[in-house]
């Protein structure tokens, strides 16, 4: 017998971005520099809306390019979302996550996922699951 099917979309955006750690002696990482971020936003379901869609993708795109606008050639650490915290790549994954979870509204999503690249070998990821 067959398990129901798992769906999963994913859209990218990319942007760059400044920062430097803080609470730590981690060299020149304390020092202020540039990612160039990609941030992959993966919606997970295990049902479709009668159009055979998961959520709509045009929605999707709108709401990661409005989000990913808020961070685009700004300082991380002059941020709100940040105040209080170390800007590492952990921590942005779950500011995004949590706030892609408030602006994707399809009934059908049951998961967000966030997987946050750095660079081409380092990324994070943050997931969110709602009730």
């Amino acid at each position: 017998m067959l398990k129901p099917p798992k769906y999963c979309l994913c859209v990218q955006r990319d942007f760059v971005a400044q920062h430097y750690l803080i609470g730590g002696d981690w060299g020149a990482e304390n020092l202020p520099h540039s990612h160039h971020f990609v941030l992959e936003l993966r919606l997970h379901g295990s049902e479709l809306d009668e159009h055979g869609y998961m959520v709509d993708i045009v929605d999707v795109e709108r709401e990661l390019q409005s989000l990913v606008a808020v961070y685009r050639d700004q300082m991380l650490n002059d941020l709100a979302p940040f105040a209080g915290l170390n800007p590492s790549i952990e921590n942005f994954a779950h500011i995004l996550c949590g706030a892609l979870a408030g602006r994707v509204l399809a009934p059908t999503v049951r998961a967000f996922e966030v997987r946050l690249w750095e660079n081409d070998i380092a990324w994070a990821s943050c997931t969110i699951e709602r009730a």
